[in-house]
């Protein structure tokens, strides 16, 4: 026996989902047509401007108010640019760069390109206080580690964003900055009191908030001082209690991807993780990436049969499709500024966020060393470096923990060396190859991932740029005096 007809497409007004490859095959149409709310977009749905803007064509032929979203944060997570990496540095470059106006002009840019392909929703700002040097998955995504500075930054993405009719979705509440495992293969636990959280955490997300944010993201995150056992996906208390009576939110509540095992796990499977979400007081449920037809009939089976068996109520399921009925009316009621995407504003906003500590006059012809890091899956992967953007300027490519200092010597010869890593902190190897090779040769470091408070010993400049973006690697590479 089916699913009830009227049941199902109340179950489907609460999902997003997504399809694979360039072209949307007929049934992510069809669920369309049958009431899904929308689908995200991921770089395995991008080849090129026009077949993205055809791509939501076809959507939009299911049916013309369909919610297309998209993780375009810029810097180091873009899946418009996945092939090339982002010409617009992330937040943390924005962050210390300091002025907000320029971070409201980027997201504008940003949000102007999106609204010409018929994007609706970005999943950005990514609104979260890194506070933890070590953090695998926010890192560069952050505006920094003060919670007023990120604060002031984050209602400027926001409103940049929303300026070009694009429904910003701020994230992952109630802040995944302070964690240092990553959500989508466990469940982190941020074990603060709630008097830490306020202070530290939460401000930002009051500030999207006055902002007018359209959406915010829920993080799939243990807080026992909130959540108990559970993560925030699935506590009343966080998003009920506190984003919506405390902090007075009326917007659209979405959740982290379900698949990730911060959610999955938790709740025993997608479907059950969406109907966890749903009482909760979530709204718009984003299943992942790697979906298909019998993925999203499966989950909003689920929610049919948590309706039928009194673990949902239809009051609740209505107010979640209706929120995101009313998301869906915004953005296309939304007026779009005449404003249109500056890639050559991203490029100099990357060079005013880089930072030279010591000296960089004599590098001549260096070897350029870069220092393989594994990209998170928020990131993708993602090219980055200076590579794209030397002058003829040798390049190497090695694994730290593989290579030794007397190696890399013989291969530089009489020639100095400039070290190009990610978070070379925490690298393994990369601190004792940095510093073991400084003891004895010429070398300059280009930090391209979150500025953590280690120096090395003995290196003739540190260059910080906040980041890995395409912006972000020509802006480094002007800097060395290496750029073609």
């Amino acid at each position: 026996m089916g699913l009830d007809p009227g049941l199902r497409r109340l179950a489907l007004g609460t999902l997003l989902a997504a399809y694979p490859g360039p072209v949307p095959p007929d049934w992510a149409v069809d669920l369309l047509a049958d009431g899904l709310a929308g689908h995200t977009l991921f770089g395995t749905n991008v080849h090129d401007p026009a077949q993205v803007a055809a791509s939501t064509a076809a959507l939009r032929a299911g049916r013309p108010d369909a919610l297309i979203a998209i993780d375009e944060e810029g810097g180091d997570v873009t899946r418009l640019a996945h092939a090339t990496g982002s010409p617009y540095p992330g937040n943390a470059a924005l962050g210390a760069i300091g002025d907000v106006a320029l971070t409201r002009r980027v997201y504008q840019s940003i949000g102007a390109e999106l609204a010409a392909l018929g994007i609706t929703v970005n999943l950005a700002p990514t609104v979260d206080v890194n506070t933890a040097d070590d953090n695998p998955v926010i890192g560069t995504r952050s505006f920094g580690a003060d919670p007023v500075r990120v604060a002031a930054h984050s209602a400027a993405a926001v409103t940049g964003l929303q300026a070009a009719g694009v429904a910003a979705c701020a994230k992952h509440f109630p802040g995944h900055g302070a964690t240092v495992s990553d959500s989508h293969h466990e469940l982190p636990t941020v074990d603060a009191p709630l008097g830490l959280l306020r202070q530290r955490d939460l401000p930002p997300f009051a500030a999207v908030v006055a902002a007018g944010a359209r959406a915010v993201m829920t993080a799939h995150i243990r807080v026992p001082a909130l959540t108990g056992a559970d993560p925030a996906t699935f506590s009343r208390a966080v998003l009920v209690d506190l984003l919506r009576t405390e902090y007075g939110f009326t917007g659209a509540v979405i959740t982290d991807a379900l698949e990730m095992k911060g959610a999955s796990v938790a709740a025993g499977g997608v479907g059950p993780a969406a109907v966890r979400a749903l009482d909760a007081g979530a709204d718009l449920l984003c299943i992942g990436a790697k979906v298909d037809a019998q993925l999203v009939e499966r989950v909003a089976a689920e929610i049919v049969d948590a309706l039928t068996d009194g673990r949902l109520t239809t009051a609740r399921v209505e107010q979640a499709a209706g929120r995101a009925a009313e998301l869906a009316a915004w953005t296309r009621a939304a007026v779009r500024s005449s404003a249109t995407g500056d890639a050559e504003l991203g490029y100099a906003a990357a060079r005013r966020a880089v930072r030279v500590d010591g000296v960089l006059a004599g590098l001549g012809r260096p070897l350029v060393v870069q220092l393989h890091t594994e990209s998170t899956i928020a990131e993708g992967r993602v090219p980055w470096g200076l590579g794209p953007h030397l002058n003829g300027t040798q390049e190497i490519r090695v694994i730290a923990a593989d290579t030794d200092a007397a190696t890399l010597r013989g291969l530089a010869g009489d020639r100095p060396i400039v070290l190009v890593g990610r978070h070379l902190h925490r690298l393994p190897g990369g601190p004792d190859l940095v510093t073991g090779l400084a003891a004895q040769h010429p070398v300059t470091v280009v930090e391209m991932g979150w500025p953590a408070q280690w120096r090395p010993t003995g290196v003739r400049a540190f260059v910080t740029t906040y980041g890995a973006s395409h912006a972000n690697g020509r802006a480094a590479a002007e800097a060395l005096g290496l750029s073609g």
